[in-house]
C-alpha cells in the first residue's frame, strides 16, 4: 500500500515542489491550500503523514494540528517561513513531530518524511484513530478501550472508524451510510440505530446513558462533546 500525505500549503511556487517530489518517490499526495481545506480533507481520507504550513488563510497551521490531534496521532511535519525558537516549541508542544524552515530543501524534506514514516509505520502502513478512551488500528481493525481489546464486527468497526474522524460532528444516518460503507450497504438506514445500540454495549460503561457515541434527537449521532 502507498503512503497517503496531505500537504497543507498556500503558496504554489512551494506546494507544486514538495508534491513533485512526493509523487516521484511514489507517495500519493493530496493539496490544500488553507486550514478550513485541510481539515475537510483530513476528516474525509486516511493520511500517513500530514505536512503542515504555519502561516496560512483562514485558520493557521497550529490552529489546524491541534485539531488533528484531538481524533489522530498521524505525524505532522510544520513548515514556517520563520526560524524563531517560540515557533518552533509552540509547534513542538502541540503535538508536531519535525520542523523545517523555509526556504529548504526538498531533498532534505524527502529525507525527513522518509524518516520518519519509517520510524511511525516500518513495514507498515496501520493508521490509528486515538481519542480516549478509544484506540482505533484501521489496518488491523482493531479497537482498544482503555488498553483492552473490544471486539467488533467489521459493520460495527467501519461506524466506529467514521464516528471517530468525524469527531465533534453530527452524523445522520445517510451520512453514516455513505462514509462508512460507500455503495456497499444493502440494509435500511434505520438499521444503523441496531448497529449503534450494538456498539453501544461494547464501549460504553452504561450503554443506556452513553457517553461516546451521543444521539442528536431529530438529527444523528456524534461521537464527542457534550450530550443536550
Amino acid at each position: 500500500m502507498t503512503h497517503r500525505i496531505l500537504v497543507v500549503e498556500d503558496q504554489p511556487e512551494i506546494s507544486s515542489i514538495v508534491l513533485r517530489y512526493l509523487q516521484s518517490e511514489n507517495y500519493a499526495a493530496d493539496l490544500a491550500q488553507d486550514g478550513f481545506s485541510a481539515l475537510k480533507l483530513f476528516s474525509q481520507h486516511t493520511f500517513h503523514l500530514v505536512i503542515l504550513d504555519v502561516m496560512m488563510p483562514g485558520i493557521n497551521g497550529f490552529e489546524v494540528l491541534r485539531d488533528i490531534r484531538n481524533i489522530s496521532d498521524v505525524p505532522v511535519i510544520m513548515l514556517t517561513a520563520k526560524g524563531e525558537e517560540d515557533d518552533r516549541i509552540t509547534g513542538f508542544d502541540t503535538g508536531a513531530d519535525d520542523y523545517i524552515v523555509k526556504p529548504f530543501s526538498p531533498k532534505e524534506l524527502i529525507r525527513r518524511v522518509k524518516a520518519i514514516l519509517r520510524r511511525v509505520y516500518g513495514d507498515s502502513d496501520e493508521i490509528v484513530l486515538s481519542i480516549p478512551p478509544l484506540k482505533l488500528y484501521e489496518t488491523r481493525m482493531k479497537v482498544e478501550k482503555d488498553g483492552t481489546d473490544i471486539e467488533l464486527t467489521a459493520s460495527e468497526f467501519k461506524i466506529l472508524y467514521t464516528l471517530m474522524k468525524h469527531k465533534d460532528q453530527i452524523l445522520t444516518r445517510e451520512q453514516i451510510i455513505r462514509n462508512a460503507f460507500n455503495e456497499d450497504y444493502e440494509g435500511y438506514d434505520r438499521n444503523i440505530d441496531s448497529l449503534i445500540k450494538r456498539l453501544r454495549q461494547k464501549i460504553e460503561d452504561d450503554p443506556k446513558n452513553p457517553t461516546i457515541i451521543l444521539t442528536k434527537y431529530g438529527a444523528g449521532y456524534m461521537l464527542g462533546g457534550e450530550s443536550q
